[in-house]
């Protein structure tokens, strides 16, 4: 019980000093910059709160691939061009556990309020920056696909090596089952992010195409349709197939469908 409240104490103190900076830094391209408040400090007394809760926290130095994948999904649990809608804040307390995960519920409507609050020279120009947003998360999802799938064929051989050990190094086997458990934590982010991205475009598209309706709604449904099937095979924990987003017919794999049709007064759509 003592050391439950001085892990809540020591959180309470890191949050008063603001929470303005608790949000990652980054800086060219939304890359994530060293900074001891968010790599060492956070970290820190996150993993005491966890501790304190009885979650599982474990001391294995991160492999390469471990550091590689958290780097790659990291891109996912942020958006630096749009700080207001995604919760920088909330993710990373969660990032570094000083909140529990998993305990937020993100409003699919912030993207769209966003867009409509921004000033664009055109309001065509919100359905291109959806495409833009979309063709972003596409364009990064294989090669964080392929870092998940390299932390799990490593925690596959963990569990293969540690089986090997003897009755001995329980504590050894506990480390590793604990690192697994915040492998997992880790992918469950980004399952959680990627679909809300696309729930958050979704509803943009579909309110911007009452708001202001506009034949480049057209790009923007196809592109959902091709970032939905990599939605699809996170949730189903396909990360190693190789198979995610290698073509196949129109609409495969896509969480459900828009069709909009261009028709002659370019003022009406329908789905």
């Amino acid at each position: 019980m003592a050391d439950r409240r001085i892990a809540l104490a020591l959180c309470a103190a890191a949050l008063l000093a603001g929470l303005s900076a608790c949000a990652r830094p980054t800086g060219d391209f939304g890359r994530a910059q060293d900074s001891l408040l968010h790599d060492e400090t956070m970290p820190a007394l996150g993993n005491l709160r966890a501790r304190s809760a009885k979650e599982p926290v474990s001391d294995f130095v991160l492999a390469d691939q471990e550091i590689e994948m958290r780097d790659r999904i990291w891109r996912y649990l942020v958006a630096p061009h749009a700080k207001d809608w995604f919760y920088d804040t909330v993710a990373e307390l969660e990032r570094t556990r000083l909140r529990p995960t998993g305990k937020f519920d993100f409003k699919t409507d912030r993207y769209y309020q966003w867009l409509t609050g921004e000033r664009f020279a055109s309001s065509r120009v919100r359905y291109s920056r959806i495409t833009d947003d979309i063709a972003a998360d596409i364009g990064t999802a294989p090669s964080t696909f392929r870092a998940i799938c390299a932390v799990q064929r490593m925690d596959e051989q963990r569990a293969i090596a540690g089986g090997n050990l003897d009755s001995s190094e329980a504590g050894m086997r506990q480390e590793a089952e604990d690192r697994q458990a915040e492998n997992e934590m880790v992918i469950g982010w980004f399952v959680r992010s990627i679909g809300y991205r696309y729930d958050s475009y979704s509803y943009a598209l579909d309110h911007l195409l009452v708001e202001t309706p506009h034949e480049e709604a057209i790009e923007v449904d196809a592109g959902l349709s091709g970032l939905a099937i990599y939605v699809e095979a996170a949730e189903r924990g396909d990360f190693c197939s190789g198979d995610v987003g290698g073509g196949g017919s129109e609409g495969d794999g896509a969480i459900r469908s828009r069709y909009v049709q261009k028709i002659e007064s370019e003022g009406d759509y329908r789905k």
